[in-house]
This record gives C-alpha cells, structure tokens and sequence, in this order.
C-alpha cells in the first residue's frame, strides 16, 4: 500500500511540473493570484499545494462555518447555523443598519449566499468519499469563501 500513495503524491504534484505559468502571474502563488484570503488555516494551503483540492476547499468553509458561530455564539453548525446568525428577525450577526430596506435585503443575500456555501461547497467535501476537484474549480471556491469572509471583515467581525 506504501507504494500506492507514494504514486498518488506525485501523480497529485505533476501539475506543478507540467504547467508553465503565464507571463502575467510569474512564479506567484495561486493564493496571491487569485486573492484568496490570508487567515484561511495553513492546513488550507499545505492540501491546495498537495493538490488535494476538494479537502482544501472542505476545511476553508469548515474554518468559515466555526469562525461564524464563534461570532454569533451560536452552537449549531451548517445551514442551521446560517439562518440563525443571519436572520433578518433577530440575527447574531448585522451586516448592517437593518431598518435600511436595501441593507436588509442585502443581510438576507448574505444569509442565502453563506447557506449556499454550507450545501453546495462544503457539504459535498464533507460527505463523499471519492469526490475529486480540478485546481481551478478549488480556487473559485476559495475566492467565493475569501469573498465571504471579507464582507464580514467590513461589517466589523474578524478571524483571528
């Protein structure tokens, strides 16, 4: 079996030997490339850079979703915990003055966009077994999770 993953290692890191960056990224990383966000956990990047795309897209919106209930003191985890952190009736978390109807409805998109993570993004990583993610597909995911992030970092909550 050693053998086996030995083989998946470098097979896993041919495309870093076989993809000749543009002119215009150089020799930069992808995570500088594509802004994706800095306080993502280093285990984030180690599994990008082994090529394990679809566990470094899981443990990036695992790292968003404990980081959330954190912020909202909240125990729940996964869509559950979206609705309540960032419910228009009584959320956790404000993304702004809500008796605004444009920044309320914008706190409900926030709310559809970080359920979206949980089902589409997350979930599938943290159930299926033998799900694989092309590198590009992983750096939009990231980028979606970064963007995330980012908009709460502007409404005053961090991820330290």
């Amino acid at each position: 079996m050693e053998t086996l993953e030995t083989f998946e290692a470098i097979v896993r890191r041919v495309s870093f030997f076989t993809q000749e960056p543009t002119s215009e990224e150089g020799d930069r990383h992808q995570f500088i490339v594509r802004d994706i966000h800095v306080k993502f956990p280093k285990k984030v990047k180690r599994l990008f850079d082994d090529a394990h795309y679809a566990e470094a897209t899981f443990h990036a919106a695992k790292f968003v979703d404990r980081r959330i209930a954190r912020m909202a003191g909240l125990s729940e985890s996964g869509a559950a915990l979206m609705q309540k952190a960032f419910s228009e009736k009584n959320p956790k978390i404000v993304l702004g003055d809500l008796s605004d109807e444009t920044v309320l409805n914008e706190q409900k998109g926030y709310m559809s966009l970080f359920i979206g993570m949980v089902w589409a993004v997350r979930n599938p990583r943290g159930h299926e077994y033998m799900l694989r993610d092309e590198q590009s597909l992983c750096l939009e995911h990231l980028a979606f999770i970064s963007m995330l992030m980012r908009r709460l970092e502007a409404a005053g909550y961090n991820f330290d």
